[in-house]
């Protein structure tokens, strides 16, 4: 079936991003719910790794994002994906920023997002999750609230954890998107201490009431220095926090500047995040030595570029920009690759 994507990829292509990207996921919870996915997309790849004390069912998971709500789980994890990551949730519904803020840049095989976490809140997320059949492994991606200031944005993050602790087998700590301002600066100093100890705090709460204990991943950006990232890396392994994903989107436009849309505002992914993603896993695999998993993501369109992040120092891998542009074979290449 890997001949026929370009040919879906094209007409998908004519119609809006935004557009395209909601028919897309219809589409594919329409293949699950007929019970066709096995016969497009084959069966997924079994290739178990541990990581977080959890058992992966392959290597490579879907990057937060796509599926914001929790709405296509089922779907997406018949695809092949041997993990799925949704969100970014909030507290509180929003509907984020105005569009359009989805642009696509088939010339640089990239995509440039402002969405601003547009989500339908915490509480229709998780009973979507109740709903979902869980033959995968989910992860779920918190954030704050446009309106809440960055100085309160502690008590958003928590109250997020609180609500999907028990849904989830991991929750990741989105302080990384470029599309609400300040949350960027959550990366640093004592803002980012306060912040994780808050949450590892509510963290040990809800393991000893549940008893269960559900792994902290932090998500970083690209656009972070060398000195900075090994001053994360310090810090989230001094807190015991259980993962790092490196990298969300980039706010850079070099590679795309020239291009049409390539000066909208927002984060870029693709191609052209690729070895700057790449970059940022080797200085935090040098810094953390081992003492906490690296999951990356950022540009990852065949198996060579999967393999390339876990020579860097990555124990999984994350893809969504590298789905849009090369579809469902995709996946089971780097599975394999990986397994």
């Amino acid at each position: 079936m890997s001949f026929v994507y370009p040919l879906i990829r094209r007409f998908f292509f004519t119609m809006d991003a935004e557009k395209a990207h909601r028919l897309g996921l219809k589409s594919l919870k329409l293949l699950y719910t007929l019970k066709l996915a096995p016969l497009v997309f084959g069966q997924p790849v079994y290739a178990p790794k541990k990581v977080m004390g959890l058992t992966f069912p392959n290597s490579v998971g879907l990057a937060a994002g796509l599926d914001k709500n929790g709405d296509y789980i089922d779907a997406l994890t018949a695809v092949g994906f041997g993990f799925v990551e949704i969100g970014t949730v909030t507290p509180k519904a929003q509907d984020g920023n105005p569009r359009p803020r989805l642009f696509r840049l088939p010339k640089a095989q990239a995509i440039i997002n402002r969405m601003g976490f547009n989500n339908k809140g915490v509480e229709h997320l998780v009973a979507q999750v109740k709903k979902a059949h869980k033959k995968t492994i989910i992860g779920i991606n918190i954030g704050k609230n446009f309106s809440t200031p960055v100085e309160a944005a502690a008590d958003d993050y928590r109250l997020c954890l609180h609500e999907v602790y028990a849904h989830a087998d991991y929750i990741t700590i989105n302080i990384s998107s470029p599309n609400t301002p300040g949350l960027r600066s959550l990366q640093f100093g004592d803002e980012l201490r306060h912040l994780l100890e808050v949450l590892k705090s509510e963290q040990q709460l809800l393991a000893d009431h549940y008893k269960k204990y559900v792994p902290l991943a932090v998500k970083i950006a690209p656009d972070i220095d060398d000195d900075a990232i090994r001053l994360i890396a310090d810090l989230l392994v001094e807190l015991t926090i259980d993962a790092v994903i490196a990298t969300n989107t980039t706010i850079a436009r070099e590679a795309v500047s020239d291009l049409p849309h390539g000066q909208e505002a927002g984060g870029l992914s693709g191609v052209p995040v690729n070895q700057q993603s790449t970059h940022v896993v080797q200085v935090l695999a040098r810094q953390l030595a081992g003492k906490i998993p690296i999951i990356a993501a950022g540009g990852i369109f065949s198996a060579q570029d999967a393999q390339a992040k876990i020579a860097a120092g990555a124990e999984l891998v994350q893809i969504y920009t590298g789905f849009i542009y090369q579809g469902h074979p995709l996946i089971k290449d780097c599975a394999k690759a990986l397994s």
